[in-house]
């Protein structure tokens, strides 16, 4: 059964950083193509950044230059690193295929707040 783990939420001022780790057990991850969404409360759920099995990347305008998606196929595992995070960031982030299919994890809460 597969199960999707994300971490590395927190609450950060204007301009910092953090680090969104998502495992993904049970899975034959490398051939999947991975993406990172997230919500902000009373808002849809949106695409943040997608990864393809080969390593090519996607991301949505909000974050172009701020965010970098990445992969590690031996740990089946997918990283997002914020930099320069502005308040619209705030949002519970969650990883999944793209387009989703796998079951969605809890997700992680990121707060931007000064």
């Amino acid at each position: 059964q597969v199960q999707v783990v994300e971490s590395g939420g927190g609450s950060v001022q204007p301009g910092g950083s953090l680090r969104l780790s998502c495992v993904v057990s049970g899975s034959i991850f490398s051939t999947y193509i991975m993406g990172w969404y997230r919500q902000a409360p009373g808002k849809q759920r949106e695409m943040v950044a997608t990864i393809f099995s080969g390593g090519s990347t996607n991301y949505a305008d909000s974050v172009k230059g701020r965010f970098t998606i990445s992969r590690d196929n031996a740990k089946k595992t997918v990283y997002l690193q914020m930099n320069s995070l502005k308040p619209e960031d705030t949002a519970v982030y969650y990883c999944n295929r793209v387009p989703w299919s796998l079951p969605w994890g809890q997700g992680t809460q990121v707060t931007v707040s000064s």
